[in-house]
């Protein structure tokens, strides 16, 4: 048999794996391609393939063959089963310190447990996040790749290659141990989520609040798209809008109003509360588009339960939409605040060493929610890599100042109106909590102890000999009850 070529393999020949192979060829690398179905290996060869340096491979043996050691293999098949399916068919034709990397979109705890299974049998697996879509993986995605550390040195130059570049860097950096790779993904589609919802909600209140057409709609969306919310998301929001079905009408309103979700935006919810995270503005995302499932509820609902009467906005029009703007801006910044804590809190569990500079340049192209935005973001971790919320950034900090009286105005004359704001009205909550020195969690605590002696601790410099310092205390409230607690102070 020939001396091996491939710089790389690929199993998955969809249209992502497919695309991913082709940008990779077009940065120089010699990549061998695999599908179950060895049938599409030629014809992709025939057809996208053809007069590049794609190699085919119609076996697991024979993709292993033609691989350059240490072997690296990327797969892009459907997450789960089929994934450790394949790793298992590649095993007997893997060596030590070969490399396997799974670039679909896996659940954080399955690469953690892969992680472990190979690197057990001297065997490296990377776990790797890939964003942007069909467009992104064939002219560049961002890559999120966690996992084995040792295996970073060796797909670095092809990672950092394939990945899309802003001014000269690429969106692709090796995020950490075991499933952070996958993790930081599955933290990038929550706060797609979010993002998405603000937008909508953004749509609705200029639809039903003020009246205006999505021709008009579309123009302030392009104004917006030249500032602080200059983004992939808003762009192509403006282009929906300016689309007409052929009878001249905005095609989006021709949509059903029911969102449909694969599961990551919930994974994130989920691991927020897992973690103690106040994620709230991915959560009511999450939760609007289950809202939006029971649209034949909600016409019932409509005819029966009456809102506010919507009266006409008397206000100045472009001062209220340039507090939208902000508005969204803030919410936004909220929202990422919220992500990043999420993932400071889950790396120092799992004992991760996230660079968050690192994952903010990695979002700011190549990926659903690229934005200028995340430049801001990269520069305030560079300035302090152990920040703790994007809150105490001077940028941030000033930005959202700026922004809050707009932000307070618009939620205020949408609830006036009816025009439900989950996510907007949740940032401003998390945003008033997080700046409260003191919340009502005093009164929580003590119905908690009332009802099911749960305990509390007394504030510092209100003790007494009945409230002493830094211990879990349970009061007899009524007279009746023991003094027996029922489990320890948790907070």
């Amino acid at each position: 048999m020939s001396a091996p070529v491939g710089d790389i393999g690929l199993i998955g020949l969809a249209v992502m794996g497919q695309n991913l192979i082709l940008n990779m060829n077009d940065k120089g690398f010699t990549v061998v391609a695999y599908n179950r179905t060895t049938s599409k290996v030629d014809d992709f060869l025939a057809n996208e393939a053809k007069g590049t340096k794609v190699q085919g491979a119609h076996s697991i043996q024979e993709l292993c063959a033609k691989l350059k050691r240490p072997r690296k293999i990327i797969l892009l098949v459907k997450a789960g089963p089929a994934v450790d399916s394949f790793i298992q068919q590649l095993e007997p034709y893997l060596e030590k310190g070969d490399i396997v990397i799974d670039g679909g979109n896996s659940h954080y705890p399955d690469s953690i447990r892969r992680t472990q299974e190979l690197e057990a049998k001297g065997l490296l697996f990377v776990g790797s996040g890939v964003s942007g879509g069909e467009e992104g993986a064939r002219h560049g995605p961002s890559l999120m790749p966690g996992g084995s550390t040792a295996a970073w040195p060796a797909i670095k130059e092809i990672f950092q290659k394939t990945a899309a570049q802003v001014n000269g860097e690429p969106c692709c950096d090796w995020v950490g141990e075991t499933g952070s790779g996958h993790y930081v993904k599955m933290v990038h589609n929550g706060i797609e989520y979010g993002d998405m919802q603000l937008i909508a909600e953004a749509y609705d209140i200029l639809k039903r609040g003020l009246g205006i057409h999505e021709s008009e709609i579309a123009d302030i969306f392009t104004t917006w798209n030249k500032g602080v919310l200059d983004s992939f998301l808003i762009e192509i929001t403006a282009n929906i809008l300016k689309f007409n079905d052929d009878d001249g009408e905005p095609l989006v309103t021709k949509i059903l109003d029911k969102a449909g979700q694969k599961g990551t935006g919930k994974w994130t919810a989920i691991a927020a509360l897992d973690a103690g995270t106040a994620v709230t503005l991915i959560g009511e995302a999450v939760f609007a588009r289950c809202l939006s499932a029971i649209k034949e509820e909600r016409v019932r609902a409509s005819k029966v339960i009456n809102g506010p009467q919507r009266e006409p906005f008397r206000g100045d029009k472009q001062q209220f939409i340039d507090d939208l703007e902000q508005a969204l801006y803030a919410s936004k910044i909220i929202s990422y605040t919220q992500g990043f804590m999420l993932m400071r809190e889950t790396a120092k569990e799992l004992d991760w060493n996230l660079n968050y500079a690192g994952i903010a340049r990695m979002w700011r192209g190549g990926c659903i929610i690229k934005s200028v935005f995340l430049g801001d973001i990269t520069s305030a971790y560079e300035k302090n890599k152990d920040l703790e919320s994007l809150l105490f950034d001077n940028f941030f900090n000033k930005a959202v100042h700026k922004a809050q009286p707009g932000w307070r105005r618009v939620i205020a004359q949408a609830c006036l109106w009816g025009i439900p704001t989950p996510a907007f009205s949740t940032a401003l909550a998390f945003f008033d909590g997080y700046r409260s020195e003191v919340v009502p969690a005093n009164l929580l605590q003590a119905q908690r102890d009332y009802f099911g002696a749960h305990t509390f601790r007394v504030v510092s410099g209100k003790e007494n000999a009945r409230l002493p310092k830094d211990r879990d205390i349970h009061i007899n409230w009524t007279g009746r009850g023991g003094n027996v607690s029922a489990s320890s102070y948790s907070a």
